[in-house]
């Protein structure tokens, strides 16, 4: 597949995966001092409704569209030589 092996497949889309969620997270956090509701031993800034089912499922969705196209650059055989880089020599 694509000059890459099922294992580095998978990991390389565990790791974009990952850096997904981390981009995704804050995104629709109302936190308790939003809303005004601070339960007692809690920090202020804890989410009232995480929402991670809805955030996974978008968190896949994502790194599945980030992932074909890291697929489709490695098909094409594009390189780092290939990026024009201002006064960079490799």
């Amino acid at each position: 597949m694509f000059g890459l092996s099922i294992t580095s497949a998978v990991a390389i889309y565990f790791v974009i995966w990952w850096v997904v969620l981390f981009a995704i997270l804050p995104f629709g956090i109302r936190t308790q001092q939003d809303v005004g509701d601070i339960t007692l031993g809690t920090t202020e800034s804890a989410p009232v409704r995480p929402m991670m089912v809805r955030k996974a499922l978008v968190t896949t969705l994502v790194a599945a569209i980030v992932f074909a196209g890291f697929l489709l650059i490695l098909q094409s055989g594009l390189t780092l030589e290939d990026i024009p880089l201002p006064g960079f020599k490799w």
